[in-house]
């Protein structure tokens, strides 16, 4: 179901009505850009410095469709329903209290996804809106002050035509704030209101267009003048200028206007909030949300549509924990055990067909009769919705294939089960060598690094100067930083202990040193340590208005080793920065199995 701005009302509550019946959800997102250079992503990042590389890199890029697909099982049919949502995402301004947002388009994103039939005409005409849930209170809040001080009628009821010394010294008081040479035109104004209050043939009279400061002061001076009796509202003209529309009312009219004011107020603060409401409900239903490759979509999420990004890595667990408490990515599943030996691609698309056939068992899944967009042959790659929808199809053939190792088989496998437990919570991470996903809810992994040594050189050297270099030590992997570091690190890890006592010497053209020595070298250049300690997932919920709940830990089990590079492919259009990573002549070496075990300890 594509779901646009004008359709995004009505469609609410059978968005609603789909997460609040589902077993799990499934999402994707196209962006308008993937990428700045900030700071070139290295094979040898901790997981603080990727999470702030791919903050900063990302945070001038937006989403611009998000895909949300449920899948609810239904007993009696014993497979899974799937209702696909497809959102075109724009943040339209509303008003001049919602953000103007400024953001980049990447021409090679732009052009990846206008290759695959985006349709950016209605992504500008027809994309929905969306608020944080502070910019949310702030509209309100606008609203509220605006009605209590500057309110077309007032609530404060006397007769219009008091003549009380009371009432006049009141309407001089007005006039005392108004500047001079401002009055007559203020006072015309209120002559023309008195004489419309006088005739009872006049029902509505107007003032001349005019700038907003004069409306206010014709705003106060006449709350203050006619206490009761009219009802004041701005207008536009062909023209686009605005001017004070005053209409005689009584008490029954008064109230049926400023009941209409309020109602075009809230459907204002809806239409601005928008898409928000989507990711709320998504929140506060808990249930298992199913991903591929996600790191990008769950910091692009939070920070477009929840609260800014923290600067550190441990502050962004604790916002996804609060937010999201049980997400899968597929791209972890399908590189660990028992499935990497399996797949031979884990980009979606090939991931998909690979688990539809043996010796997986193909996703017992079909579409609810009012989604009929995606057809068994009508294959949509890089549309969001439909890549949710592949998406859930892998998680299910998996998480079924993990039951065909119980005794007896399982078949049909829950996404709360014990068996998806272990995957819970662990995010995969591109092009990292020894840390192949981020564990959301508890410590990373802590490979030994002590094998990998940081390097500075002149501009001038190549790889083979490198290599040379390090000879005798055996065969080498460079993981280039840019033109005059990288880091370099030992096949042999036994011989590590030598390269310091061989190649640490003063007044030659490098320097190197330890991988353990850097890192200290890092921290103390910039004042902070990378271990920090973390806010509560609950004081996060708290801080962005949401209601908290409950989050489930992971179960102590052990993930096996990934089954290939990080780097080894791309997804989603993504792009390899290879003028600074020039590739290596050799091939990387094999990893140490035991490198992607989990801590015994969580």
């Amino acid at each position: 179901m594509e779901i646009l701005r004008k359709s995004f009302h009505e469609s609410l509550s059978v968005v609603s009505e789909a997460i609040d019946s589902a077993s799990f959800l499934a999402i994707d997102a196209e962006f308008s850009g993937l990428n700045v250079k900030w700071g070139v992503q290295n094979s040898f990042d901790t997981p603080q410095e990727r999470y702030l590389k791919l903050k900063e890199g990302s945070k001038d890029f937006i989403i611009i469709q998000f895909g949300l697909c449920t899948f609810a099982w239904d007993n009696k049919l014993e497979l899974f329903i799937a209702k696909p949502f497809n959102f075109y995402i724009f943040p339209k301004v509303w008003n001049r209290q919602c953000p103007d947002v400024r953001f980049l388009c990447q021409s090679s994103s732009i052009d990846f996804l206008t290759e695959h039939n985006f349709d950016f005409n209605k992504l500008f005409y027809e994309g929905i809106s969306y608020l944080r849930p502070h910019d949310e209170q702030k509209l309100r809040d606008h609203f509220i002050s605006r009605n209590t001080q500057d309110s077309f009628t007032s609530t404060s009821l006397t007769s219009p035509d008091s003549t009380s010394e009371a009432n006049r010294g009141s309407s001089q008081k007005a006039l005392k704030i108004v500047p001079p040479e401002h009055r007559d035109f203020v006072e015309r104004a209120c002559e023309s209101i008195q004489e419309m209050l006088k005739d009872p043939e006049g029902k509505i009279t107007q003032v001349p267009p005019c700038n907003g400061y004069l409306r206010k002061l014709i705003y106060q001076t006449a709350k203050q003048r006619f206490k009761a009796g009219i009802h004041m509202e701005a207008a536009m003209n062909e023209n686009k200028e605005r001017f004070i529309v005053i209409t005689k009312v009584n008490e029954d009219e008064k109230k049926k206007l400023e009941d209409e004011k309020q109602a075009k107020e809230d459907e204002l603060i809806e239409n601005a909030v928008g898409f928000s409401q989507v990711v709320k409900m998504i929140s506060q239903s808990g249930k298992v949300m199913v991903g591929h490759n996600m790191f990008l979509d769950l910091i692009h999420t939070i920070d477009q549509f929840l609260c800014p990004l923290p600067e550190y890595l441990e502050d962004f667990k604790g916002t996804i924990s609060a937010v999201f408490p049980k997400l899968v990515d597929t791209k972890v599943m399908a590189n660990t055990q028992p499935f990497r030996d399996l797949i031979p691609s884990s980009v979606l698309a090939d991931l998909a067909k690979h688990v539809s056939n043996k010796p997986f068992q193909k996703a017992a899944v079909k579409f609810d009769e009012k989604f009929s967009r995606y057809g068994e042959s009508d294959e949509k790659p890089h549309e969001a919705a439909y890549d949710a929808y592949i998406t859930g199809l892998s998680f299910i053939s998996m998480a079924n294939y993990l039951g065909s190792f119980q005794e007896p088989p399982r078949v049909n496998v829950s996404p709360d089960s014990s068996l998806v437990a272990p995957f819970l919570n662990k995010i995969f991470v591109m092009r990292m060598e020894d840390i192949p996903y981020l564990n959301l809810a508890g410590p990373d992994l802590s490979p030994s690094r002590d094998h990998v040594f940081y390097l500075t050189f002149p501009s001038e050297w190549k790889q083979g100067d490198i290599l040379d270099l390090f000879n005798d030590f055996g065969f080498v992997y460079i993981s280039w930083i840019n033109s005059t570091s990288a880091f370099v690190s030992l096949a042999r890890r036994e011989n590590a202990h030598q390269v310091l006592d061989k190649l640490d010497f003063e007044g030659e053209s490098y320097t190197i040193v330890s991988y353990a020595e850097h890192t200290k070298q890092l921290e103390a250049m910039y004042g902070e340590s990378i271990e920090y300690k973390r806010e509560t997932p609950l004081k996060r919920r708290r801080e962005m208005e949401m209601s908290a709940y409950k989050t489930s830990s992971p179960l102590e089990v052990q993930a096996n080793k990934s089954k290939e590079s990080p780097s080894s492919e791309l997804e989603d259009g993504e792009i390899v920065d290879d003028e600074e990573s020039p590739e290596p002549a050799k091939k990387k070496m094999k990893k140490d199995d035991r490198v992607f075990e989990e801590p015994e300890e969580w």
